[in-house]
């Protein structure tokens, strides 16, 4: 059984790989959000010090942070409670066009009824398209982590000539956050998949969680709520539990003629 949902990841991994169209939609938002904009970020910091979007970000700073080195400073904050905002954002993206295409995609292509003619139960094909979209959407996220960090750190180097630490918050987010953020909208966008008739139609349900995160990053930029490590960990235990409960209700409603009609 573990070998045929193996089969089934793999076969939805080519899928999207292979396919130019979604691969490069998968990456552009991820490139925007983590390489684009924390560069502009950074030099408009070193090099624009009086834009209003930087003196709005300089006064949200307590007094006693604004007397050192007022550019680091600046970019940790952005680091740490602006930048942790968007990977909310990165996983439901990434997840809404491969979980989009998951039975969908099988219907488009007629494999529909090959697919349900392996080794597996309803339920079992289910969870590995589930399986499938969530870990590229957790690679999607680590890979840009890592290549923001990498590019952060070096243009932080050469402009100011040190570098600076990820916080805390960072292990709250890639960790719990937003995985379970992921799986919720994986999951609801699965479900749709199996319904629709076109990849529109199963991505609606991404646009309901997209809005909430938009607010949250808007709430970082006007110091309305930062997302400190303890708002985190609440946040990431309550959408956890929202994931763990919409998977299994999910599962325990999905039939073969939920797909088949």
């Amino acid at each position: 059984m573990k070998n045929a949902m193996l089969a089934i990841i793999k076969k939805d991994f080519r899928g999207v790989t292979s396919n130019k169209n979604q691969f490069s939609a998968m990456l552009i938002v991820p490139l925007v959000l983590t390489i684009l904009l924390p560069s502009v970020f950074v030099f408009l910091i070193h090099f624009v010090p009086e834009d209003p979007d930087i003196q709005t970000l300089v006064e949200l700073l307590p007094p006693s942070a604004r007397e050192g080195n007022l550019e680091l400073t600046v970019v940790g904050l952005i680091l740490n409670f602006i930048l942790p905002a968007f990977f909310l954002m990165i996983p439901i993206m990434t997840a809404s066009i491969m979980a989009a295409s998951s039975f969908v995609g099988e219907k488009e292509r007629h494999t529909l009824e090959t697919l349900l003619y392996c080794p597996l139960s309803v339920k079992q094909i289910f969870r590995a398209k589930v399986l499938a979209s969530f870990l590229l959407s957790m690679m999607v996220s680590l890979i840009s982590f890592c290549a923001m960090l990498f590019v952060l750190e070096l243009e932080l180097f050469f402009l100011m000539g040190s570098l600076l630490l990820p916080g805390l918050n960072w292990l709250a987010v890639l960790l719990l956050v937003s995985p379970a953020i992921s799986l919720i909208a994986v999951t609801l966008i699965v479900r749709k998949s199996a319904k629709a008739q076109t990849m529109e139609e199963s991505q609606q349900s991404a646009v309901f969680l997209v809005i909430p995160v938009l607010l949250l990053v808007a709430g970082q930029f006007t110091g309305i709520l930062l997302l400190n490590i303890w708002i985190l960990l609440v946040l990431g235990l309550i959408c956890a539990l929202l994931a763990w409960l919409l998977l299994r209700k999910c599962m325990a409603r999905f039939t073969y003629e939920m797909l088949l009609t």
